[in-house]
């Protein structure tokens, strides 16, 4: 079973200058390994956007092309609607891309390694498969 990583975590590991020592860059690393991470077009645009030159942009696109997109369907937009719609209905604000990989990890019965605290807001409405680092 694949793990869908979240750009949160992403975002940990690949931090050049201060490199963060955490659970989850050494959960990110052991299922790279095994090939159990999973990538999906959403976190790849969060992980290249605000990359500033476009040397480093181009170096990180490349690496990250080691990891091919999980397919997205029209269900998978549609599910992440109504999960946003079930969240907002309750008061709970969370993001787009936060439901969307809820949904694409629901549908394909795989978990998810963030730290981004909308998926706890969100786990509050629907059950979140996580993954434990």
């Amino acid at each position: 079973m694949g793990v869908i990583v979240d750009t949160s975590v992403w975002s940990l590991a690949l931090r050049r200058r201060n490199p963060v020592d955490a659970p989850e860059t050494e959960a990110l690393t052991e299922l790279i390994e095994t090939g159990k991470a999973v990538m999906i077009g959403p976190v790849r645009q969060e992980i290249l956007s605000g990359v500033r030159y476009t040397v480093q942009f181009d170096r990180l696109r490349s690496a990250l092309n080691a990891f091919p997109d999980e397919p997205v369907n029209s269900s998978d937009y549609v599910e992440a609607a109504r999960l946003c719609n079930k969240c907002h209905d309750s008061g709970i604000l969370v993001t787009n891309t936060t439901c969307l990989i809820a949904a694409i990890a629901i549908a394909r019965e795989m978990e998810i390694l963030t730290i981004d605290l909308d998926f706890q807001k969100l786990a509050s409405v629907v059950q979140i498969p996580f993954y434990q680092a």
